[in-house]
């Protein structure tokens, strides 16, 4: 590993304990890695802020002790409680579990970071632009920041996100080098009708269809809608990244790093091929649907955080009509305020708005039981086996229809 003189005194404990201790967590890193020197970074997203346990209480709480401040703009991921509401996790759920969360990420916000406490910061302005080195804990936005913003980072997870914070530095290895940002796996959608691309429900299924076959590996996707929005590319990193953990892909024609098959591949022949049919796509949603229709006790939407524009089709596909069960929509402070005057539409029709954390993960958030309905692959994919609900998968327009009615509405339209 080469180092430079500060990074050395650092690793020599000449900026305190606190920094010494990151130096020794990002160089053990780069050699596990196969990383022989760091690069800078120039943002960072923490997946640390999120409580699992007394360990990353006592770990921030030792570099708050030590005065350590962050070297690069540091932004919090969706803790497990919510500061604004909570309520939404009472104390009684898990009382170590809570009381823990609350504190880590008050410590967080004491040691510089900026609390926005998001699962989707590539929502709000000022992050990071393409070809910037980042360092990013948080799944979806692993995949979504090098695909569609075309930064690089690796997945961190805690604490080395944290430590590559306070140094702010990265090994150079994997997302971080042309050569591991080449595509490894083909996908083509040539026979998938166009107008089944349309459809909201598509880029969830076909996210969670290439997670499944991908894993780990980088997959090129041939054939997508010109017109596919950043929501829609949102939804195909959640799903990805839950179903295989994917941490990158290609949209040939769609994401920056992938103009054509060549440029992706990075001149090399994909190591495998699929053609995806309808009837993958169909078997992504049963996959996701392991509740059976019938009488719904809750919709959850926003896993990802909701979008200003998400938001605002929900409350065209509400039409005017009060929902009949609970409905919440989880989303980011910053969202949530922006989006204010179709939030307090939707709020009007009965829907609750959640912020800093999101519903699918224990301990079980108020309500949130039963048979449930949601647009969100992540979501679907996660909350059966955390919580012990009976998960509904379909498109935004099926889930808010199914709201106002009460039971799971299907899109007779919807040919999967």
């Amino acid at each position: 590993m080469k180092l430079d003189a500060r990074d050395q005194a650092r690793l020599e404990g000449k900026e305190g304990p606190a920094i010494a201790l990151a130096m020794r967590l990002v160089t053990k890193a780069a050699d596990i890695m196969g990383a022989t020197s760091l690069i800078d970074v120039s943002f960072a997203h923490l997946d640390s802020c999120f409580y699992a346990g007394r360990a990353h209480l006592d770990f921030a709480k030792f570099l708050q002790s030590h005065k350590a401040r962050f070297a690069v703009p540091t932004w919090t991921n969706n803790g497990v409680v919510s500061l604004e509401d909570p309520s939404l996790r009472p104390i009684g759920e898990d009382t170590e579990m809570v009381e823990g969360a609350r504190a880590l990420m008050e410590v967080y916000a004491d040691l510089g970071c900026k609390p926005v406490f998001t699962c989707a910061p590539y929502q709000l302005p000022g992050g990071p632009k393409r070809g910037d080195h980042i360092v990013v804990g948080e799944s979806n936005a692993v995949s979504y920041y090098n695909a569609v913003t075309a930064a690089r980072t690796n997945k961190y997870g805690a604490y080395l996100d944290v430590a590559c914070a306070l140094i702010g530095k990265a090994p150079f290895a994997g997302l971080h080098t042309e050569q591991g940002r080449r595509g490894d796996i083909l996908f083509t959608l040539e026979n998938v009708p166009d107008s089944l691309k349309q459809e909201s429900i598509f880029c969830h299924l076909i996210g969670h269809h290439v997670g499944m076959l991908a894993g780990r590996q980088i997959p090129v996707i041939e054939g997508l809608s010109p017109t596919t929005n950043v929501d829609g590319l949102k939804a195909i990193s959640a799903a990805a990244a839950s179903s295989g953990g994917v941490e990158h892909w290609h949209g040939i024609g769609i994401t920056p790093e992938a103009p054509d098959l060549a440029t992706a591949f990075g001149g090399k022949a994909p190591k495998a091929v699929y053609k995806i049919t309808r009837a993958d796509l169909r078997a992504a949603r049963n996959a996701l649907s392991a509740g059976r229709d019938g009488p719904l006790d809750m919709v959850q939407l926003g896993t990802p955080h909701f979008s200003p524009s998400e938001f605002a089709n929900l409350l065209t596909a509400l039409a005017g009509r009060r929902v009949k069960v609970p409905t919440q929509v989880s989303t980011s402070r910053f969202v949530r305020d922006f989006a204010q005057t179709h939030i307090a539409q939707l709020e009007k029709l009965g829907v609750s708005i959640v912020t800093d954390t999101c519903t699918y993960y224990s301990p079980r958030a108020r309500g949130v039981s039963g048979r449930i309905m949601t647009n969100a692959a992540k979501w679907a994919w996660y909350a059966p086996g955390m919580l012990g609900v009976e998960a509904v998968f379909g498109s935004l327009k099926e889930c808010a229809e199914s709201a106002v009615r009460g039971d799971v509405w299907r899109d007779k339209e919807l040919e999967l």
